[in-house]
């Protein structure tokens, strides 16, 4: 695997901030669209953004001089990113239009159980997980996938909390998802009880 330590990381770096960007925008589009509701933690919000942007500037800042990481740990972070992005794009997929950053629930949540949806509650946060693990390991800044991972979980757990709160005032919601894991899926063979066919929530879980 090429050496990530130089220009490459800077590109790939830039490249995920740019995902941030469009999801963004995907964002705003939805929430226009739709009936506004409750937001999960709204005071949260500034610290998930400052986390993101800590998250694509101190591997930059602190990649110089750095050794390059061995080869098992840069394929390692590699295919954690790999796995990061796609569920990560996935899930927004599979919520479409309800999809949002704000963590707002519309008064009119149809819970959604297709997608990664079907194993747990909450696909885009463990994406996002695995991103603040994964970024900073590519380069060899390990001191740094422990701070940013502890960064990213310390704002991370009150929205979800505050989220779920929402979500579960929500029958339709509590029926979908009883029994369904946060963040890990069950062992085959062990099927998440609910209904395969409903909506998950309007949030970015």
């Amino acid at each position: 695997m090429a050496d990530l330590n130089g220009g490459r990381y800077l590109a790939l770096l830039g490249a995920l901030g740019l995902q941030r960007l469009l999801e963004l925008g995907w964002s705003a589009r939805n929430l226009r669209r739709r009936p506004s509701g409750p937001a999960a933690s709204p005071r949260t919000f500034p610290l998930m953004v400052l986390a993101n942007v800590a998250l694509f500037t101190v591997p930059a800042l602190t990649r110089w001089g750095r050794p390059r990481p061995p080869r098992p740990v840069r394929l390692l972070a590699g295919a954690g990113l790999v796995a990061a992005t796609g569920l990560r794009l996935w899930s927004i997929a599979s919520l479409g239009s309800s999809w949002n950053v704000r963590g707002q629930v519309p008064p009119d949540l149809r819970p959604v159980r297709r997608g990664p949806y079907r194993w747990i509650r909450h696909p885009n946060y463990l994406a996002v997980a695995l991103e603040f693990a994964a970024v900073p390991l590519l380069a060899g800044g390990y001191l740094e996938a422990v701070a940013l991972s502890a960064a990213n979980a310390a704002v991370l757990w009150p929205r979800i909390r505050a989220e779920e709160e929402l979500l579960e005032s929500n029958p339709a919601y509590r029926e979908a998802f009883a029994g369904v894991p946060r963040f890990m899926p069950r062992r085959p063979g062990r099927a998440s009880p609910g209904p395969r066919g409903a909506r998950s929530p309007s949030t970015r879980s």
